[in-house]
Protein backbone atom coordinates (compact mmCIF):
# COMPACT_ATOMS: atom_id res chain seq x y z
CA UNK A 1 0.00 0.00 0.00
CA UNK A 2 1.60 3.37 -0.62
CA UNK A 3 1.95 5.31 2.29
CA UNK A 4 3.23 8.88 3.03
CA UNK A 5 6.72 10.12 3.40
CA UNK A 6 6.84 8.94 7.14
CA UNK A 7 5.95 5.59 6.38
CA UNK A 8 2.24 6.48 7.43
CA UNK A 9 -0.96 4.42 5.90
CA UNK A 10 -4.33 6.48 5.36
CA UNK A 11 -7.03 5.22 7.75
CA UNK A 12 -11.03 6.69 6.73
CA UNK A 13 -12.40 6.50 10.44
CA UNK A 14 -16.02 6.80 9.03
CA UNK A 15 -18.58 3.81 8.16
CA UNK A 16 -19.95 6.84 5.66
CA UNK A 17 -19.98 5.63 1.99
CA UNK A 18 -20.81 8.93 1.28
CA UNK A 19 -17.28 9.85 2.53
CA UNK A 20 -15.56 6.90 1.33
CA UNK A 21 -16.99 7.72 -2.20
CA UNK A 22 -15.05 11.06 -1.78
CA UNK A 23 -11.71 10.16 -0.41
CA UNK A 24 -11.63 7.67 -3.23
CA UNK A 25 -11.61 11.03 -5.69
CA UNK A 26 -8.14 11.26 -4.22
CA UNK A 27 -6.79 7.97 -5.70
CA UNK A 28 -4.69 7.21 -2.84
CA UNK A 29 -4.98 4.11 -0.93
CA UNK A 30 -7.10 3.54 2.48
CA UNK A 31 -8.68 1.71 4.82
CA UNK A 32 -11.93 1.83 6.52
CA UNK A 33 -11.99 1.65 10.50
CA UNK A 34 -15.35 2.53 12.62
CA UNK A 35 -14.99 5.04 15.17
CA UNK A 36 -16.27 4.04 18.88
CA UNK A 37 -17.65 7.56 20.12
CA UNK A 38 -20.55 8.80 22.09
CA UNK A 39 -21.75 11.59 19.72
CA UNK A 40 -24.48 13.60 22.29
CA UNK A 41 -23.58 16.80 22.69
CA UNK A 42 -22.60 18.48 25.52
CA UNK A 43 -25.06 20.82 27.85
CA UNK A 44 -24.83 24.36 26.33
CA UNK A 45 -22.45 23.29 23.20
CA UNK A 46 -22.79 24.81 19.97
CA UNK A 47 -23.05 23.29 16.85
CA UNK A 48 -19.64 24.09 15.59
CA UNK A 49 -17.95 23.18 19.22
CA UNK A 50 -19.66 19.34 18.65
CA UNK A 51 -18.66 18.83 14.62
CA UNK A 52 -15.43 20.16 15.71
CA UNK A 53 -14.92 17.80 18.96
CA UNK A 54 -16.78 14.61 17.27
CA UNK A 55 -14.54 15.24 13.89
CA UNK A 56 -11.19 14.87 16.63
CA UNK A 57 -12.88 11.88 18.70
CA UNK A 58 -13.50 9.94 15.30
CA UNK A 59 -9.87 10.37 14.27
CA UNK A 60 -8.32 10.00 18.03
CA UNK A 61 -10.71 7.05 18.62
CA UNK A 62 -9.33 5.26 15.42
CA UNK A 63 -5.71 6.04 16.30
CA UNK A 64 -5.53 4.22 19.31
CA UNK A 65 -6.24 0.95 17.28
CA UNK A 66 -4.10 1.62 14.79
CA UNK A 67 -0.35 1.59 13.90
CA UNK A 68 1.97 3.83 11.59
CA UNK A 69 -1.73 5.66 10.13
CA UNK A 70 -2.82 8.62 9.30
CA UNK A 71 -6.74 8.54 10.43
CA UNK A 72 -9.21 10.75 8.88
CA UNK A 73 -12.20 11.49 11.55
CA UNK A 74 -15.24 13.72 9.82
CA UNK A 75 -18.62 14.97 11.03
CA UNK A 76 -21.22 17.26 9.59
CA UNK A 77 -24.51 18.67 11.23
CA UNK A 78 -26.94 20.88 9.75
CA UNK A 79 -28.34 23.66 11.41
CA UNK A 80 -31.69 25.76 10.99
CA UNK A 81 -32.13 28.86 12.72
CA UNK A 82 -30.86 27.64 16.79
CA UNK A 83 -32.62 23.60 15.62
CA UNK A 84 -30.08 20.62 14.48
CA UNK A 85 -31.64 19.14 12.19
CA UNK A 86 -31.05 15.19 11.91
CA UNK A 87 -32.13 12.37 9.39
CA UNK A 88 -35.28 11.85 8.64
CA UNK A 89 -34.85 8.02 8.53
CA UNK A 90 -38.22 7.60 6.05
CA UNK A 91 -40.13 8.87 3.59
CA UNK A 92 -42.85 10.76 5.46
CA UNK A 93 -40.38 12.20 8.03
CA UNK A 94 -38.37 13.48 5.11
CA UNK A 95 -41.30 15.18 3.49
CA UNK A 96 -41.92 16.79 6.61
CA UNK A 97 -38.52 18.05 6.66
CA UNK A 98 -38.75 19.19 3.66
CA UNK A 99 -42.03 21.32 4.09
CA UNK A 100 -39.89 22.96 7.17
CA UNK A 101 -37.12 24.05 4.99
CA UNK A 102 -39.41 24.97 1.91
CA UNK A 103 -38.20 28.87 1.59
CA UNK A 104 -35.41 28.34 4.24
CA UNK A 105 -31.87 28.51 4.51
CA UNK A 106 -29.52 25.87 6.43
CA UNK A 107 -26.14 25.67 6.99
CA UNK A 108 -24.11 22.73 7.00
CA UNK A 109 -21.07 22.94 9.34
CA UNK A 110 -18.85 19.86 8.23
CA UNK A 111 -15.42 19.17 10.61
CA UNK A 112 -12.65 16.67 9.26
CA UNK A 113 -9.24 16.26 11.71
CA UNK A 114 -6.41 14.32 10.84
CA UNK A 115 -4.62 12.37 13.69
CA UNK A 116 -0.94 10.85 13.09
CA UNK A 117 -1.47 7.60 15.62
CA UNK A 118 2.39 7.97 15.78
CA UNK A 119 3.00 11.45 17.61
CA UNK A 120 -0.61 11.93 18.25
CA UNK A 121 0.06 15.14 15.99
CA UNK A 122 -3.57 16.36 14.55
CA UNK A 123 -4.91 19.38 13.04
CA UNK A 124 -8.81 20.46 11.74
CA UNK A 125 -10.67 21.94 9.63
CA UNK A 126 -14.15 23.41 9.42
CA UNK A 127 -16.45 24.64 6.74
CA UNK A 128 -19.67 26.22 6.35
CA UNK A 129 -21.76 26.13 3.86
CA UNK A 130 -25.39 27.42 3.44
CA UNK A 131 -27.66 26.24 1.05
CA UNK A 132 -31.00 28.61 0.50
CA UNK A 133 -34.09 26.50 -0.28
CA UNK A 134 -36.76 27.58 -2.82
CA UNK A 135 -40.23 27.76 -1.88
CA UNK A 136 -41.49 24.38 -2.40
CA UNK A 137 -44.75 22.73 -3.18
CA UNK A 138 -46.55 19.37 -1.87
CA UNK A 139 -46.40 18.22 -5.00
CA UNK A 140 -42.68 19.04 -5.42
CA UNK A 141 -41.71 17.97 -2.27
CA UNK A 142 -43.67 13.99 -2.39
CA UNK A 143 -41.89 13.85 -5.98
CA UNK A 144 -38.36 14.26 -5.37
CA UNK A 145 -38.72 12.02 -1.79
CA UNK A 146 -39.99 9.06 -4.02
CA UNK A 147 -36.93 9.48 -6.34
CA UNK A 148 -33.98 10.01 -4.64
CA UNK A 149 -34.81 8.58 -1.34
CA UNK A 150 -33.22 10.83 0.84
CA UNK A 151 -33.45 8.98 4.00
CA UNK A 152 -30.50 9.16 5.55
CA UNK A 153 -29.36 12.09 4.51
CA UNK A 154 -29.55 15.61 7.25
CA UNK A 155 -31.93 18.08 5.57
CA UNK A 156 -33.87 15.48 3.38
CA UNK A 157 -31.99 16.20 0.74
CA UNK A 158 -29.09 14.37 -1.55
CA UNK A 159 -26.84 17.72 -3.29
CA UNK A 160 -25.14 14.89 -5.59
CA UNK A 161 -28.35 13.56 -6.82
CA UNK A 162 -31.87 15.69 -8.20
CA UNK A 163 -31.81 17.79 -4.40
CA UNK A 164 -29.81 20.23 -6.41
CA UNK A 165 -33.25 21.25 -7.96
CA UNK A 166 -34.32 21.87 -4.52
CA UNK A 167 -31.92 25.44 -3.90
CA UNK A 168 -32.09 28.72 -5.52
CA UNK A 169 -28.04 29.17 -4.38
CA UNK A 170 -25.78 27.23 -2.55
CA UNK A 171 -22.57 28.83 -0.87
CA UNK A 172 -19.49 27.27 0.07
CA UNK A 173 -15.95 27.28 -0.24
CA UNK A 174 -15.75 23.66 -1.35
CA UNK A 175 -18.83 21.27 -2.98
CA UNK A 176 -17.30 18.17 -1.44
CA UNK A 177 -18.32 19.27 2.41
CA UNK A 178 -21.82 18.91 1.88
CA UNK A 179 -21.72 15.84 0.95
CA UNK A 180 -19.46 15.21 4.05
CA UNK A 181 -15.63 15.34 3.56
CA UNK A 182 -14.01 18.82 2.83
CA UNK A 183 -11.32 17.57 0.37
CA UNK A 184 -9.74 21.05 -0.58
CA UNK A 185 -8.74 20.85 3.01
CA UNK A 186 -7.88 17.56 3.28
CA UNK A 187 -5.83 17.34 0.57
CA UNK A 188 -3.27 19.73 1.95
CA UNK A 189 -3.65 17.76 4.86
CA UNK A 190 -2.38 14.46 2.99
CA UNK A 191 0.38 16.46 1.23
CA UNK A 192 1.52 17.84 4.31
CA UNK A 193 1.83 14.49 5.62
CA UNK A 194 4.05 13.13 2.08
CA UNK A 195 0.74 11.96 0.33
CA UNK A 196 0.94 12.47 -3.18
CA UNK A 197 -2.50 13.83 -4.10
CA UNK A 198 -2.73 14.20 -7.24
Amino acid sequence: MTSGAQGLRCVLGSTSQYRRTLLERLGIPFTVAAPDVDETSLPAELPIDLVHRLARAKAESVAQRQSKALVIGSDQLAVCGREILGKPGSGERAIAQLQQLSGQRITFYTAVHVVNSETGSNEGHLDATTVHFRTLTEEEIRSYVARDKPYHCAGGFKIEALGISLFTRVDSQDPTALIGLPLIWLSGALRRHGFKVP
